[in-house]
């Protein structure tokens, strides 16, 4: 069991976990099947009658329980309207292997792999993560991102426009009702290398204190003379949900990887431990924020 501690807070980040029913593989593959009912215009209760299913049954596949039958994948599928095309894909996922990680390319695109984490990303309840290159994606401003996607040689204008829409959209994540707990230590050097304007920086930095100062999101600011940081390797985050083991995610420019194995997320973990002893608690970032703020005016 780990604890981020954050000015005399304390927040539970979960505990090992010996088994348990479901991956990230076949979350997303309940995902999946959840989002084929709801463009079907079906209730789960509505579907269940169609198939002849019990509504547990139709509850435990789409939440990813391990063990679902492809039969009745493709049964649930066609009685949503499923086209042949769709549906091989969808069985291709389902007969993916769990291998406790699961790399998924992307080839610099906007990936199909971004459901997983979309997934992943909505059903946590705790997400800790450490950004050692950019603002990370939850806290960036509409103009920062459009000039991250411009930079890439693979996108068009379409593809800033549908990346950028589509990572708005994830932010609505921290803006619902019951939001994950969320914490973000970004190193120094993130704010101070220019992305676009100043004043681009400016709102950037803006946004990240309003954000900071809400209770359930904590932004920490790693100072650059805190020691090798780098040491520490790329951007990862450990998201960590109530009803299954914690997982780890980070992203590379062609392929993104979901760690699943006990061992491998207890490394991270401890990567975060050391992050939180060396970076500025919450009230010392949100005063490091307010003059960098003033350095960009």
């Amino acid at each position: 069991m780990w604890f981020a501690c954050e000015g005399g807070r304390r927040f539970y980040v979960g505990a090992m976990a010996s088994k348990s029913e479901s991956s990230v593989r076949s979350r997303e593959l309940g995902g999946e099947l959840v989002r084929i009912r709801e463009r079907a215009g079906l209730t789960g209760d509505a579907l269940a009658k169609i198939l002849h299913w019990s509504p547990s049954k139709v509850s435990r596949v789409e939440s990813g329980k391990r063990g679902t039958r492809e039969v009745d994948i493709a049964v649930y599928a066609a009685s949503c309207g499923l086209k042949y095309g769709e549906l091989e894909d969808l069985l291709a996922l389902a007969r993916e292997a769990d291998t406790g990680y699961w790399v998924r390319p992307h080839e610099g695109r906007l990936p199909d792999e971004l459901r997983t984490l979309i997934v992943q990303e909505n059903s946590a309840s705790t997400i800790l993560s450490y950004e050692p290159l950019l603002v990370p994606g939850l806290l960036q401003t509409e103009d920062y991102m459009r000039v991250l996607f411009e930079w890439d040689v693979h996108a068009d204008e379409h593809d800033v426009v549908r990346r950028s829409s589509t990572r708005l959209a994830r932010q609505s994540l921290l803006r619902r009702r019951y939001p994950p707990q969320c914490t973000f230590f970004i190193r120094e050097n993130v704010l101070r290398e220019a992305v676009g304007s100043a004043k681009i920086m400016q709102e950037q930095v803006l946004k990240l204190i309003f954000f900071s100062d809400r209770p359930q999101c904590i932004v920490r600011i790693v100072p650059s003379d805190a020691g090798p940081v780098g040491v520490l390797g790329g951007p990862f985050r450990i998201m960590h949900h109530d009803d299954h083991p914690s997982v780890v995610y980070t992203a590379g420019y062609t392929t993104s990887l979901l760690l699943e194995k006990p061992a491998e997320i207890a490394i991270h973990r401890t990567a975060l431990t050391k992050l939180d002893q060396i970076a500025l608690d919450g009230g010392q970032s949100r005063h490091w924020l307010a003059t960098l703020a003033s350095y960009y005016d």
